[in-house]
Formats: C-alpha cells, sequence, structure tokens
C-alpha cells in the first residue's frame, strides 16, 4: 500500500469486511471527496492503494484521501440506493453529480365522496351541490396521498397546464377550489365557455360527472379508444331513447377528443410509460435530456446538467475496471480473470454520466418500465434498480419506429441545450473577467470569485427588508441568498437598514477571522469573505458600508457601490469605491457593467418579493395561523392550499376548517375563533 498516505487510514483498508457497502473519501480537512459502493468492500477499496495512479487525476484524487468511512449493508441494491442518497445530500467533489432536486409535478383528481345509493337518496336529488361529490382536477406537487389519483409525473408546469386546458375541452371536470364551488350562485366563465359542466350549480348530475371522471382517469392511463367506444355508446343509447340534446353533448365530446387524438399523433399507444434518455458531452460539461411518455402522450422533456463530468467518469471506470478484475477472484496468466473474455476498453464518458444519471434519479423517483437510452449502461445497474424499485425495467438500447423518433428528438434536444449552456457559461465567464480586469483585482482564480450584494426594500418605510444575493463560479447561487427583516429603526431610513445588516452578515464573520489569526486559516476554517461586496446605492450608502467595515476591521478595498448615472438610466451607473478611489464608468456596453447589473437587479427582486411578503404578511395578519396553539407547519400548509390563501381561511365555517385533514373539531373552533 501507499506510503503517503496515514498509517490509521491503511490500517483501516486492511481491516474492512469482504461485504457489500459503501465508502466515503475524505480529505486533511474533512471535505467529502468521493461516495462509491461496492459489493466487496476490502476488495474495491484496497484497489484504490494497490495500484499505482501517478501522475493521473485519479492519482491526485487518491493523493488527497486522509480519512475513510464505510457503511455495511444486506445487499448491493441497498448499496446502491444509500450511494446516491449520500452523493444528492453530500455533494462530493469527484462523484458525477445532478444537482436538480426539484419534485417533479402531478396532475391530481380530488378523491369524491359520490356513490349510486347517495344520488337516489333525498339529499342527492333535493340537497345542494357539495364539492366532495365532484372532483377537482388540479396541478401538483409534493407527497402524495393514498385518497387521490395522482397521473405523470409531468417533466413541466407547463405540460401539466397543457394537460389540464386538454382535459377541460373534452370532459369538463372543474379546476376550482372547493371555497369557491360553496359560493358559487350562477355560472362561472369557464363554464359559459363550455370549459365546466358547471356542477356548481347544479348543471350536470354526480352521476354523469362521475362518469366523466372515470373517462378522463381512463384517458390519462391512455386507454384512448376505450373511452371513445363509451362515449360512442353513450350517444347512440341517448339517440335510441329520443334524448337528443345529451346524444348531442356525447357526439361533440368524441369530436373532441378525436381532435385532440390526432393533434396529439396518438395512432400508436402501444407504449404507456417511458422514459427516453439522450446524452451529449462537450468541452468538459454534459447534458442529459429526459422525454416522458405517460398514458401513450409524449409529455415533453427536461434537461439537466452534472457537475464533475470528467473527474467522475474517471473514478466511475475505476471502480468497473476493479470489478472486471474480480469477476470470479482469480486472475489468469493474461492478467484476465479466469473463464472471463479480456477487458473491452474502458467506457466513455456518455455512458458513466448516463449511469450516474439513472442511478440519482430512479432511486428518489419510480422509474418506468420502460427505458429508452441514447447509450448502453450496465446491466448490473438496471438489475439493481429492479431490486429496489420492484419494477422490472426493459431497456432499450437500438429503438425502431416510433421509440426511435423520440430519442432522436430527445438527442437534439440534448445537443440544442448544451451548446446554449456553452455559450450562456463562456459570456458568463467573459463577463466575470471583464470585471475583475475593471477592478483591477488578480485573475488567476475566476471561478473561485464570490461576490455578494445588497439592497433595501420597503414601501415607506413599511417592512423593510433587506437582501443578500451571491454570485460565485460564474451565477448566482440562490441557495445561498439570505434576506434580513430590518426592525428597530426609523421607518424609511435606507442608512440604518444597511447599517443593521452588513453588521449581521459580518460581524461574525469579522470574530472568526480575528480568532483564526487570518483569512487563509478561516478560510479552512470555513468562514471567508467575498471578494466583492456590492452595494445599491452611491456615496451615501457606502459611507455607511465604510464604517461597519472599519468597525469590524475589515478590507474596504472589497467595498464597491453601483450609482445611479444622470437621470437613472440605466447603462450610466458608476461604480463607487469606499478606499478613496475615483468613480469608475464601465460603459453602456461593457460585460462588466452587464455583470453588475445582473447581480444589483437580483439582489432588487429577491428584496423587493420578501417585502412584499412581509407587507401582505403584516397587514392580512398572516401570523395568526402560526400563532395558534395545536397548527403547525403542515397543518398550517394544509389550510392555506385548501382554502387559497389566509382570506379563503377566514371566510370558511367550523364545519369546513374540520373537513381538512388532520384538523379536529376543536382546534376547528379554535382556529375560528382565533381568526375572528
Amino acid at each position: 500500500m501507499s506510503a503517503t498516505h496515514p498509517e490509521s487510514l491503511l490500517q483501516a483498508v486492511a481491516a474492512l469486511p469482504a461485504l457489500p457497502g459503501v465508502y466515503r473519501y475524505f480529505d486533511a480537512d474533512g471535505l467529502l471527496l468521493y461516495v462509491g459502493k461496492a459489493k466487496d468492500l476490502k476488495r474495491r477499496v484496497s484497489s484504490y492503494f494497490q495500484k499505482t495512479h501517478d501522475g493521473t487525476r485519479i492519482g491526485h484524487m487518491v493523493s488527497k484521501i486522509a480519512r475513510l468511512e464505510t457503511t455495511v449493508v444486506r445487499s448491493e441494491a441497498e448499496a446502491l440506493l444509500l450511494e446516491n442518497n449520500l452523493i444528492k445530500t453530500q455533494q462530493p467533489r469527484y462523484n458525477i453529480l445532478f444537482r436538480d432536486d426539484k419534485s417533479y409535478p402531478y396532475l391530481r383528481l380530488s378523491a369524491s365522496s359520490w356513490t349510486p345509493a347517495f344520488e337516489r337518496s333525498p339529499a342527492g336529488q333535493g340537497g345542494e351541490a357539495r364539492p366532495e361529490h365532484y372532483p377537482r382536477m388540479s396541478y401538483y406537487r409534493g407527497a402524495v396521498e393514498k385518497k387521490h389519483q395522482y397521473f405523470g409525473p409531468y417533466p413541466s408546469a407547463w405540460a401539466v397546464k397543457e394537460t389540464l386546458e386538454l382535459l377541460q375541452k373534452v370532459f369538463r371536470l372543474r379546476t376550482c377550489e372547493d371555497t369557491v364551488f360553496k359560493h358559487r350562485s350562477r355560472p362561472c366563465l369557464l363554464a359559459q365557455i363550455k370549459r365546466c359542466s358547471g356542477p356548481c350549480v347544479g348543471l350536470v348530475s354526480a352521476a354523469d360527472y362521475a362518469q366523466d371522471v372515470r373517462a378522463a382517469g381512463a384517458f390519462l392511463r391512455g386507454e384512448t379508444q376505450t373511452v371513445l367506444a363509451e362515449i360512442e355508446a353513450r350517444m347512440l343509447q341517448h339517440s335510441e331513447w329520443l334524448e337528443f340534446e345529451q346524444a348531442a353533448e356525447a357526439r361533440n365530446q368524441m369530436s373532441a377528443l378525436s381532435r385532440v387524438l390526432h393533434q396529439q399523433s396518438m395512432e400508436n399507444v402501444s407504449d404507456q410509460d417511458v422514459d427516453i434518455l439522450a446524452v451529449k458531452v462537450q468541452g468538459g460539461r454534459a447534458c442529459v435530456n429526459l422525454a416522458m411518455v405517460r398514458g401513450g402522450r409524449h409529455l415533453g422533456d427536461r434537461p439537466y446538467f452534472p457537475a464533475h463530468v470528467e473527474d467522475g467518469a474517471l473514478l466511475a471506470a475505476l471502480a468497473a475496471e476493479d470489478e472486471a478484475d474480480g469477476a470470479d477472484g482469480s486472475l489468469g496468466t493474461d492478467g484476465t480473470a479466469a473463464g472471463v473474455q479480456p477487458r473491452s476498453a474502458p467506457a466513455p464518458v456518455e455512458q458513466r454520466v448516463l449511469e450516474a444519471f439513472i442511478a440519482q434519479h430512479y432511486t428518489q423517483a419510480a422509474p418506468p418500465p420502460v427505458l429508452v437510452l441514447g447509450a448502453p449502461v450496465d446491466t448490473g445497474l438496471l438489475e439493481l434498480l429492479t431490486e429496489q424499485s420492484g419494477i422490472k425495467l426493459h431497456p432499450v438500447f437500438h429503438p425502431r419506429e416510433h421509440r426511435r423518433a423520440w430519442l432522436e428528438m430527445a438527442q437534439k434536444n440534448a445537443e440544442l441545450q448544451l451548446a446554449r449552456l456553452l455559450a450562456e457559461e463562456g459570456s458568463q465567464q467573459a463577463r466575470t473577467r471583464a470585471l475583475v480586469q475593471a477592478l483591477d483585482l488578480a485573475d488567476d482564480a475566476l471561478d473561485a470569485l464570490r461576490i455578494e450584494c445588497f439592497d433595501i426594500s420597503h414601501t415607506a418605510g413599511e417592512a423593510t427588508v433587506a437582501s443578500c444575493v451571491v454570485f460565485e463560479g460564474h451565477k448566482m447561487q440562490s441557495s445561498q441568498y439570505r434576506r434580513y427583516n430590518i426592525d428597530g429603526i426609523t421607518p424609511g431610513d435606507d442608512y440604518a437598514a444597511m447599517r443593521q445588516v452588513l453588521e449581521r452578515r459580518y460581524g461574525k464573520l469579522a470574530e472568526a477571522l480575528r480568532e483564526a489569526g487570518g483569512s487563509e486559516a478561516a478560510s479552512k476554517a470555513g468562514a471567508r469573505l467575498p471578494d466583492i461586496v456590492l452595494i445599491d446605492g452611491g456615496k451615501g450608502q457606502v459611507g455607511v458600508a465604510r464604517e461597519v467595515f472599519e468597525a469590524l476591521g475589515l478590507d474596504l478595498g472589497r467595498l464597491v457601490g453601483v450609482e445611479k448615472g444622470e437621470g437613472r438610466k440605466v447603462g450610466l451607473e458608476e461604480l463607487v469605491f469606499a478606499d478613496g478611489r475615483d468613480k469608475v464608468y464601465l460603459g453602456a456596453d461593457s460585460a462588466a457593467l452587464m455583470l453588475v447589473a445582473q447581480i444589483r437587479d437580483e439582489a432588487h427582486r429577491f428584496a423587493i418579493t420578501g417585502m412584499r411578503a412581509q407587507r401582505a404578511k403584516t397587514r392580512t395578519g398572516g401570523s395568526k395561523l402560526e400563532d395558534i396553539a395545536g397548527v403547525g407547519p403542515k397543518k398550517r400548509a394544509r389550510l392555506l392550499q385548501r382554502f387559497g390563501g389566509l382570506k379563503g381561511v377566514a371566510d370558511a365555517s367550523v364545519e369546513d376548517l374540520a373537513g381538512v385533514e388532520g384538523i379536529s373539531g376543536e382546534l376547528a373552533d379554535a382556529i375560528y375563533r382565533a381568526l375572528h
């Protein structure tokens, strides 16, 4: 084993068991370098230290390893699940990493309590329409409840809304909130333009509406021919009974559905649920384009851009090489495993990227039974996913007919999305370099340049909010944004607000820098000042910032103000410095000014969004729900979602409130009294 590693690390490697599990490598500063899984932990981890990787990127990573952690599991499938959960949450430096964790949207059909017996009861024949008897279709994102029907997932919100419009045209199901339903006294606009059957005002019976709900569900599952046959049979039956108006309605519904099917090229519905995965690698970046087919309908696609492509691919290849070496535990005279064909060339980067996406994506979301793939992947990975998900996966590497058309479209989209990303990154890097040169900073670490920008927003002194946005790695880092509610100042005093936010932002950081004894030591401890602190304001705001930085003992050279130009015209802004340098006018066409304006505008947007939310909360008493004992975040979210906001909750009766999941009669009464 290597002599460059700590003895404690080598002893830990030697003591590993020959069992399946997950291993994690850390450097001397405790930074997570890599997460991997293995059928045999001892053989896999030992291979990193027994082989020579000098002069390679793998060797560079291995040389950094100072500490090892492992977790033993019962099977390789469990190891796969744990490995990718750790990759998602810990974001190691050398794994191919897909960072987009947004949940997918669904189309939801709410549960119905209607039964044929209710229709024959006195309440069903003469009582008022109740929303629980007429399921609502809606856009939904979040945890699913078994009592409702969910269709999807969809690749985008746009795809869900397009489907909602389609269902409104054909099946005319309601989309209104229950509170709106209860208070309607005449048909809404959607009912008047034939996009809703008007159940709230009794224009359709619960039985007929339930029939449309069943047909809509069948359509979403891809049973289109069955739906058409049922509508046709209903039309003929109405004709035989001389119910010509109902027959005409069924005819119009069938015509609308036929037009939809024709427009969406639904002639081939043999594939019900399919994911199409295309991959493109170029310029050290990669794009995986995921296209979705659900219920036989192509719903659209979504691009993903992983980080650490080249390093991750190299390490994944090393792991695969180790698997091949240990296929049967013995090596032949030519260096190959006995009884196994000589190892083929290492898998291309495209395959490694696609395998990383499949592992990370489908351990979080259930896969469809068919995967149309733009590159072959390891069949062992698909077998592990089958074991983990319980869904038998059928991979298609060389599709034909309509599947081929789907894959070609996904590949073209991957190419276009990657070209767009590379163009954007190129222009963004040029802007970063231009700003660094304009400010006379060192340009040897552009990728690590960090800019924090502050802005103040309020309405005539009401609900003052300060924002801090972060630019790093040539892009805005939204996960690091912060808002600060400003209080204890004279309303409308922007200088006092700026003073407060800077003291709160950098007070503890300055203390950490003093304790660490320097910026380098502080950076290792996780405390780092930004390279540039942008202040949205001129001499006055920068003067306040200078006073704060002088009091905290921080470098004034980092402070830069963005002063409006003559007439406050865009493109005439000037940069103001806290350390006494003269103002700098960059020019309306300057790439540096474009970057400054981008960051400044984002700070303004983030501040004004927070201010409006704070103002609305203050004016409507939005905190009242939070102050009610027994109403936690989940119950508060359910209430606001059910009634469309605080006003809807306040307008609801005790009975309506008690109808929300988790809200008892006593709690409903307490909520009602608190809001009135």
